[in-house]
């Protein structure tokens, strides 16, 4: 089977159900965008590393793992999202040490957090992008204009089915802020490590760039 290589678009946070995560992968070489719903700590540690600016003042779970890999001359050289089943993607890491390569059964939103640290590639099956992705049937010039809206519809729809019991509330919104007030309570909110509260201050700060 061929293997698709996928880059991280971004975290999605659903507008209609409170406190729902879904991080956007695209295939490197076409227009499929591939949502998966994950859980408010993943999405955070996905947050972190995808934003340099925010430096937590201790690691985070993924970090840690990172600081012992490194110590122990462990690098993670792929993630492989290798199955869908019943809406569930699952993952391997691709390791290797003194020279000789090990698989690791992981959930593909923890992989993808340890990717982004050790700058590993993230590869999906074509049959697997092939039933989950999604695809913009419109033309070039219209899909610049509707592409954002369509996803979004059909993220939002995506995570309307999922069990949100294991997700955080979304929280509250940031829009009233101004930018000076958005960057202090971003250092106070790493301050505290609350990194959730971080990340989304951080994404209203971008928007506004």
């Amino acid at each position: 089977m061929s293997l698709v290589k996928l880059n991280i678009k971004g975290i999605s946070y659903s507008q209609t159900q409170n406190g729902a995560y879904a991080l956007i992968l695209s295939e490197e070489d076409g227009d499929r965008k591939l949502p998966i719903v994950i859980g408010a700590f993943e999405a955070q540690s996905i947050a972190i590393a995808l934003e340099k600016e925010i430096k937590p003042p201790r690691p985070l779970t993924h970090d840690l793992f990172k600081n012992f890999s490194d110590r122990f001359e462990i690098v993670i050289k792929q993630v492989i999202i290798h199955k869908l089943v019943d809406g569930v993607f699952y993952s391997s890491i691709i390791c290797e040490r003194d020279k000789i390569e090990e698989i690791i059964d992981a959930r593909t939103s923890d992989a993808i957090a340890l990717a982004l640290r050790f700058n590993a590639p993230i590869f999906t099956y074509k049959a697997i992008l092939d039933k989950a992705g999604i695809y913009l049937k419109t033309t070039p010039k219209k899909r610049k204009q509707k592409s954002a809206k369509e996803e979004d519809a059909v993220i939002e729809e995506l995570i309307a089915g999922e069990d949100k019991e294991s997700v955080a509330p979304k929280g509250e919104s940031y829009t009233k802020y101004t930018l000076k007030e958005l960057n202090k309570m971003l250092d106070q909110a790493v301050a505290n490590e609350d990194y959730e509260k971080a990340a989304r201050i951080r994404d209203e700060i971008s928007k506004r760039k």
